[in-house]
């Protein structure tokens, strides 16, 4: 069995006490930080002995956006952030498609390599005055954003790792950070819409979907992580979805209106999560004892689990005898030495 539970832990390393809380049942997942990384080598043994640890496997995460959501830097490509692609497609449309297959495989192929099953991208909000979205967004039309996550899907896919898009069904519009506060957008159903697009344009190239702690007053006093009317009639009647739901991190500030932690899984799985976040190392084991406590059956989520695994394509070290591929590393870190002088 699988858990629904995708957890932080603390250390480049295991101590007995995380490996013995790993075990437990409610837990399929984890979500790997800085604080877990010091180099490629030290990554593969930990991801290695993750791997093995249980049956069947936990399921391994990262944020690998690029720009400043990078959570694996040194010995990896230096990505640059997704608005540089979408600058670009104003006066080089095919260039910057070319460069979001590039930005993607590459991502995708380093971080298959040190044993991670998949990063939690790519963000297809419109940047349109968001405080945490910004410069994470392509681009703040629908259609460029199409066009380009839809180049950057593929180039995940091909690389052998599987697709999230978020944050559903937009944080880009609403310029208050949901890490840091309870966030409400006030604005009409019509003009959510557009911020709707791209997830109903690529919602089956979204191996899954991360909805926003924000409040859409329009439709639900409630985050979309924690509402039916957004995960269940719209997301999977209205716009047919059928892939993964995950909730963003159950520890934010946004996440808070929901109540206590236990509170907070409870709703985010009545709403039609299929998993969730929890990152925070110290918030696991009390979360899991109020589940103890509670002594109800959890949900086996092992084929949501089954459906994100990562198979790398192609063997790395394979890629690296490659010019082209070599040459689209060089690319990438050349762009982002460019953006951050």
């Amino acid at each position: 069995m699988s858990g629904p539970l995708i957890v932080g832990i603390d250390g480049a390393e295991l101590s007995a006490e995380t490996r013995e809380m790993l075990m437990h049942p409610t837990i399929g997942g984890i979500i790997l930080f800085t604080r877990n990384y010091a180099d490629p080598d030290q990554l593969r043994s930990l991801t290695r002995e993750l791997r093995q640890l249980r049956k069947p496997r936990l399921l391994l995460m990262v944020d690998q956006e690029g720009g400043r959501v990078q959570r694996l830097r040194n010995a990896f490509t230096a990505l640059p952030p997704l608005s540089l692609l979408g600058r670009w497609y104003q006066s080089h449309p095919q260039r910057a498609l070319d460069m979001a297959y590039r930005h993607a495989r590459v991502m995708a192929a380093e971080v298959l390599a040190v044993g991670v099953d998949m990063s939690l991208a790519p963000v297809i909000d419109l940047n349109r005055g968001s405080s945490v979205i910004g410069d994470r967004a392509f681009s703040s039309e629908p259609e460029e954003i199409i066009e380009l996550a839809g180049h950057y899907l593929a180039g995940m896919h091909d690389a052998g790792m599987k697709t999230c898009g978020k944050h559903y069904p937009g944080h880009g519009s609403v310029e208050a950070d949901s890490h840091f506060e309870i966030v409400q957008d006030e604005r009409s159903l019509l003009a959510i819409e557009q911020d709707l697009q791209p997830f109903i344009a690529l919602h089956g190239k979204l191996d899954s979907i991360m909805p926003a702690h924000v409040c859409y007053q329009s439709a639900d006093d409630r985050p979309a992580g924690f509402s039916h009317f957004w995960i269940q009639q719209k997301l999977r009647e209205q716009i047919g979805y059928r892939g993964v739901v995950i909730s963003d991190d159950l520890d934010m500030a946004g996440a808070t209106i929901a109540g206590t932690m236990l509170d907070r899984w409870q709703s985010c799985h009545a709403a039609g999560c299929d998993l969730a976040l929890v990152c925070r190392p110290e918030s696991v084991a009390p979360l899991l004892d109020e589940l103890d406590a509670l002594h109800q059956p959890l949900p086996d989520t092992s084929a949501s689990i089954r459906k994100l695994y990562g198979r790398a394509a192609f063997a790395f070290k394979e890629q690296l005898t490659v010019p082209e591929f070599r040459a689209w590393r060089d690319s990438l870190n050349r762009l982002s030495e460019a953006h951050s002088d």
